[in-house]
């Protein structure tokens, strides 16, 4: 401790040494004077959120075996997701998807790019002219497992893309997943 004070003072005394103090012969002026409020270390920044990023965009943030929570809402069963909507989709497996199911995707404007098809807790097989119908008319097909085409569907999404998702719950008694667990 003594040490301490020792050389503290020492260089103390080295500093007054080497700088001698500077006399000006005016005092320097302020335009104006400062208060509280003009500085920005003392005024409040508030931030008002008018819009979020993009209100319209679908995101997917749960599924189980019954159904799925799409921004924050529950879904029942089997679904098809558009741009701007979700709506119950009348199939109850990857068997009962016919070109008339799939309708739905080729009537909206603006024109959907890609249809994300999660066929349960496997990746099957589309008959392949529902594939090629869909190309057809401009409109890319993948099918994947749904916990992946949630995932595929959320990033397309956040990308911007014009997506939509047709989707089965996987079958079983699987617990909520949600997909911020299934990433990690």
């Amino acid at each position: 401790m003594a040490a301490a004070f020792v050389l503290r003072s020492q260089y103390r005394a080295r500093l007054a040494l080497r700088c001698p103090p500077v006399q000006l012969p005016w005092a320097p002026r302020r335009g104006h004077r400062l208060t509280p409020a003009d500085d920005e270390l003392y005024q409040r920044t508030r931030i008002s959120l008018l819009q979020r990023e993009s209100p319209h965009d679908m995101y997917i943030d749960s599924y189980n075996s019954r159904g799925f929570t799409v921004n924050g809402n529950r879904v029942l069963g089997p679904c098809a997701l558009l741009p701007h909507s979700v709506v119950q989709w009348n199939v109850g497996s990857h068997q009962d998807i016919t070109e008339e199911s799939f309708s739905l995707f080729w009537m909206l404007e603006p024109r959907i790019e890609i249809v994300v098809v999660g066929t349960g807790d496997r990746t099957e097989r589309l008959q392949s002219h529902l594939l090629r119908a869909m190309r057809q008319r401009g409109i890319a097909v993948e099918v994947q497992d749904t916990p992946n085409a949630c995932a595929t569907f959320n990033f397309l999404c956040h990308e911007g893309r014009v997506t939509g998702a047709a989707l089965i719950p996987p079958p079983g008694g699987a617990a909520l997943t949600s997909l911020a667990q299934a990433a990690e």
